[in-house]
Order: C-alpha cells, then sequence, then structure tokens
C-alpha cells in the first residue's frame, strides 16, 4: 500500500494553505509585475525585457532551479492535475501551455524530491499505466514559455492558463504537486482516456486561492 493510500484513510488529505495570494480575477493575462518576474528569472533579465518590447508574440527560454521548477504533464492530464488543485486544493502559481504540454511551476528544488515521491506512490507501474509520465526540470534546465505580450492565442496554442501577475509568486512545492497528481491519476483510472472539450476558454479565479 502507498503512503499516499494510507494517509487518505484518516480523512481528507488537503494541501497547505499558502497566504500572499493575488485577487486578479483576469489570470489569462501576464501583468507588468508578472512580467518583471519572468524578466528577473533569466540570466539577462534586460535582454529578456528587450526581446520581448521587439518581439511581443516570442516565446523565451528561461533558466529553471533558481527562481522555480517546472513539472511537465501532458495537456489532458495537466488539466485533471491542474482542475484538482483549484476545486479542491490550494489554486497554483503560474502555469502554462506549450506545444501540448502543460508547464506547473513550482517551487525550486520540486524537480529533484517529487521523482522520489512518486517512485514512493509506485507511479508508472502496473496499477497506473493509464498514468502518463511527468517531466520535472529544475537545476540545469532551461523551459520555453509563452510570450507575455500580444494578443491572446486561439485555444489549442500556446498561452498561459495562469499567468504570472506577481513579482514575487507564490508556487506550490512538491508535496503539492504530488497531491495533485496522484488525485489527476484516480480520476484518470476510472474514466475513458479519451480527450475531453477544449477547455481553452476557462479562467481559473485567482480569488479563490486558500
Amino acid at each position: 500500500m502507498s503512503r499516499f493510500s494510507a494517509t487518505q484513510k484518516n480523512g481528507p488529505l488537503t494541501p497547505g494553505k499558502p497566504g500572499g495570494m493575488s485577487s486578479t480575477p483576469n489570470v489569462t493575462r501576464v501583468t507588468a509585475d508578472g512580467v518583471a518576474w519572468l524578466a528577473s528569472t533569466g540570466t539577462y533579465p534586460r535582454s529578456t525585457l528587450a526581446h520581448w518590447q521587439e518581439h511581443p508574440d516570442a516565446p523565451v527560454v528561461l533558466p529553471c532551479g533558481t527562481a522555480f521548477d517546472v513539472v511537465s504533464a501532458p495537456a489532458v492530464f495537466g488539466r485533471r492535475m491542474l482542475d484538482q488543485l483549484w476545486d479542491e486544493g490550494p489554486g497554483s502559481g503560474p502555469v502554462a501551455m506549450f506545444r501540448g504540454r502543460m508547464l506547473l511551476f513550482s517551487t525550486p528544488g520540486t524537480a529533484q524530491r517529487l521523482p522520489s515521491l512518486l517512485a514512493w506512490e509506485e507511479w508508472g507501474s502496473h496499477r497506473t499505466q493509464a498514468v502518463p509520465p511527468l517531466l520535472c526540470h529544475g537545476t540545469g534546465d532551461a523551459v520555453t514559455v509563452p510570450a507575455p505580450y500580444g494578443d491572446a492565442p486561439v485555444a489549442g496554442e500556446s498561452r498561459w492558463l495562469v499567468a504570472p501577475d506577481q513579482r514575487h509568486p507564490w508556487l506550490p512545492g512538491p508535496e503539492v504537486v504530488l497531491w495533485a497528481a496522484v488525485r489527476a491519476a484516480r480520476a484518470a483510472v476510472r474514466i475513458s482516456i479519451f480527450p475531453p472539450a477544449d477547455q481553452g476558454a476557462k479562467v481559473y479565479d485567482v480569488s479563490r486561492r486558500r
């Protein structure tokens, strides 16, 4: 029996409640503070800002491991994780879709810790064959994220699902990501694995963060 399942027997498992959250109602657009945070995570913040000013629709590569780590999941399963975080958990930090994968920004160190937590849950074993692997990007890795400026892309293209809106955004840690992944996995094995209707228009209200 996995450690997560044993914990669930003693009552509902809910991640810790973070504080200092934003109350911005529309989180699909990056705010000025969010742009400043994204730029600050790169090696040359001024160059990044200048690049966006000249190419407002251009994605940018940002390093992981210092300001954030990133957990990457296939689009459908990632949406289930994100819905768990918002429906029953503490909400999320910035989240982007890029080339068919969901990028969940998390605390530095998550990429190192999460794989061992998933292994403890027997992730990828015969019991969870319907559950896709998660990719963890940390120190030494980099990710490509959608541009903060420009018109909102149509459904299916690279875009922000929960856009950065603070200079110091709250980010989930490995335990919170694990909680969302396991809850999403339980839902995945109970239903047929077919892509649901597109949810591109769905907006997560950050005022509901707990």
